[in-house]
């Protein structure tokens, strides 16, 4: 197990839904069995919730854009003859 912020231990399994899921896995041979004894002993006994709320997106960062340089503006006949 890991320590993760302020103190609180981190499992692997962050929910009941996840840990069915890899157990789906292992049964369809995408994990390794010992990757899943692995996590499994280190989730233990805990108590898991059935689902773990998705995190919101965050406000992406605005990028500072490039200004295309100002066009220039063509002069009129008429204002050229002044």
């Amino acid at each position: 197990m890991h320590e993760g912020v302020e103190g609180e231990v981190e499992v692997p399994f962050k929910s009941q839904a996840q840990r069915r899921k890899f157990a789906e896995l292992l049964v369809q041979g995408k994990i390794s069995a010992e990757t899943y004894e692995e996590w499994n002993r280190e989730t233990g006994s805990t108590r898991l919730p059935e689902h773990v709320p998705r995190r919101r997106k965050s406000a992406k960062k605005s990028k500072a854009r490039k200004r295309a340089p100002a066009k220039r503006v063509r002069e009129t006949t008429a204002a050229r003859r002044k």
